[in-house]
């Protein structure tokens, strides 16, 4: 817990697995510099610097409980810590630490701890031994009785940098998201339903580097405006690890009601399936996508069995992605719950995979049969009125589009 009126002067960010990049780090550390520097938008003053070995956020007198609140969302830090800055000067150093130190200590309980010091100046009158000495020292005498020394698994690490520039003292490393920086690994194109699976997958795929867009379908009027404004909320909360993120809403009634009327009822899943795929691809191309993402988990459902991913993926050669595909239920509910979109995926508001569904989809679908079935269907004319027809939309962090009509939500509950 933190002295409510200390002021820091900076977080100073580690960067964790970007630190195997080798050449290629400049890229990546350059990148979260700048995905940093959204998040932080509309915080005056600050000012970041991604250097080679850290990344440091100069507070300028700006709230670093704010800012840290902000850096817990951004992927590619392994671990933050609020940074307090002195003159070359052990004294001052020292009531600095003291000052940090304060408000980590309870009363009447013993708190262990060590000095940890580098040393960038090597020509600082203290080298690091005599630094731990003397600062350990000091701390002992200031908190007589609350602290003893413990080098091998002490509660509380006092981390002294002696830089070119000045002491920097922290005692705190908190844990940041890690992964690598949204933006690195590409572009891909997110198939967006409002359950609860997709915004997870989307989640994790940004968590390794990917910026998406996310592509929903949606088929009034047999799906409401509350389910469009569900799946455009969720795109609110995952928008937070990236800034924000273009929603790409593709119109299915014509495409769903045609399939129904003309197509045998085990079959209307799959196909319905390939047509969204078709979409995304197509899109996904012509927004210079990488790659198409959904949130498929394997054997969950009827059209996430082996054969049902052979017989949709069958439309396209285009790069097919899923991240959640070998997590149980749980596990992806326990991820959904922790990144807050878990609330809005259980809301009752159907999709239009929900709707559509038929009572005895194929498990097993036969590719040929399925081939078949299609070509009783003109393709390329549904396809392209579906794509004319988009929309798209930015949505940023925490943008809400709910609470826009909650009293008609109110009587569906």
């Amino acid at each position: 817990m933190k002295e409510k009126n200390l002021k820091y002067d900076e977080i100073m960010v580690r960067y964790g697995e970007l630190s195997t990049k080798g050449r290629n780090k400049k890229t990546f550390t350059d990148r979260l510099g700048e995905n940093v520097r959204q998040s932080l938008r509309g915080i005056d003053d600050v000012k970041v610097h991604a250097r080679p070995d850290r990344l440091h956020v100069v507070l300028n007198g700006a709230d670093s409980d704010v800012v840290m609140d902000r850096l817990h969302n951004v992927f590619g830090i392994q671990s933050f810590s609020p940074v307090l800055r002195t003159e070359k000067d052990f004294d001052q150093a020292a009531e600095a630490a003291i000052k940090m130190l304060a408000p980590q200590l309870e009363a009447g309980k013993i708190t262990t701890f060590k000095v940890e010091t580098k040393r960038q100046d090597h020509k600082f009158a203290l080298d690091t031994f005599q630094m731990n000495r003397q600062m350990g020292g000091a701390l002992l005498k200031a908190f007589d009785g609350q602290l003893k020394v413990d080098v091998h698994n002490p509660a509380i690490t006092v981390l002294v940098d002696v830089r070119l520039n000045g002491i920097y003292l922290t005692s705190q490393v908190i844990p940041g998201p890690g992964g690598m920086p949204v933006g690195t690994a590409g572009k891909g194109m997110m198939m967006l339903s409002g359950g609860i699976d997709s915004p997870v997958a989307a989640y994790l795929a940004m968590k390794r580097g990917v910026s998406l867009e996310m592509v929903h379908f949606y088929s009034p009027p047999y799906t409401s405006e509350q389910a469009l404004a569900k799946s455009k909320e969720l795109t609110g909360v995952l928008a937070k690890y990236s800034g924000h993120i273009r929603f790409i809403q593709v119109p299915f009634t014509e495409i769903q009601e045609t399939i129904k009327e003309k197509l045998p009822e085990g079959y209307l899943m799959t196909v319905q399936r390939r047509f969204m795929l078709r979409l995304a691809a197509a899109i996904a191309q012509k927004r210079h996508g990488l790659a198409v993402f959904n949130g498929e988990a394997l054997g969950q459902v009827a059209s996430q069995t082996m054969n049902s991913m052979v017989a949709i993926n069958d439309v396209t050669s285009f790069p097919v992605l899923r991240p959640v595909l070998s997590f149980d239920k749980t596990e992806i509910i326990k991820i959904a719950e922790e990144i807050g979109t878990y609330d809005l995926s259980i809301l009752p508001y159907e999709d239009c995979c929900t709707v559509f569904t038929p009572p005895s989809p194929k498990t097993k679908p036969n590719l040929e049969k399925t081939r078949y079935y299609e070509q009783l269907l003109d393709i390329d004319g549904l396809v392209q009125r579906a794509l004319a027809g988009i929309e798209i939309t930015d949505i940023h962090a925490g943008q809400e589009f709910l609470n826009q009509n909650q009293d008609v939500f109110a009587e569906l509950l």
